[in-house]
């Protein structure tokens, strides 16, 4: 059983809702995406909302369902790709949680979301491009927020989780005395 969240940060399309999906279930505790909830909430998708409120407007509702997601019983909890844009919510995750960074590089993530139509910044023109631009950007953000950062590029979903699982023992254990 958790004592804190488990928040997993990344790129869109690195695998927070999968991963998080398999490490719930090792774990014993529940699941919540936040992109999933927020699209439940609105009653319609992100990408549709994006294109009918703006960006500004997403980021706001992103906010407040994190800030009500951190106030529950503690989870995993798959954030969208952009929650860290925000200092509170990097604050907030951070103390209300143990971050993970799901690293991945835009090359990879190509190759995953060649067929994607839902993730509204990366739909039009050249997807590497706007992935490494938003890689960029990001980033340090990521790493900035984390408390662990795991790379998920030759792992496969249940060896991510197993990954996690052990830092996370590891991390309850705390220092040898």
């Amino acid at each position: 059983m958790l004592d804190r969240h488990c928040i997993l940060v990344g790129m869109p399309g690195v695998g927070k809702t999968t991963i998080g999906r398999r490490l719930a279930g090792r774990l014993g505790v529940g699941l919540v995406d936040l992109d999933a909830a927020i699209e439940a909430e609105i009653g319609c998708t992100i990408r549709q909302y994006f294109e009918q409120h703006g960006e500004a407007a997403f980021r706001d509702l992103e906010a407040d369902m994190l800030q009500r997601t951190l106030a529950a019983a503690p989870c995993v909890f798959s954030t969208g790709g952009g929650s860290v844009l925000r200092p509170g919510n990097r604050e907030a995750m951070r103390e209300h949680g143990t971050v993970i960074y799901l690293r991945t590089s835009p090359e990879h993530l190509v190759r995953r979301l060649k067929n994607d139509t839902k993730r509204p910044l990366l739909q039009g023109g050249n997807m590497l491009k706007k992935l490494k631009e938003l890689h960029a950007a990001r980033d340090p953000l990521y790493r900035e927020t984390a408390h662990y950062v795991i790379d998920t590029q030759r792992g496969s979903v249940a060896t991510v989780a197993n990954h996690i699982v052990m830092q996370l023992n590891m991390n309850q254990l705390g220092p040898e005395e």
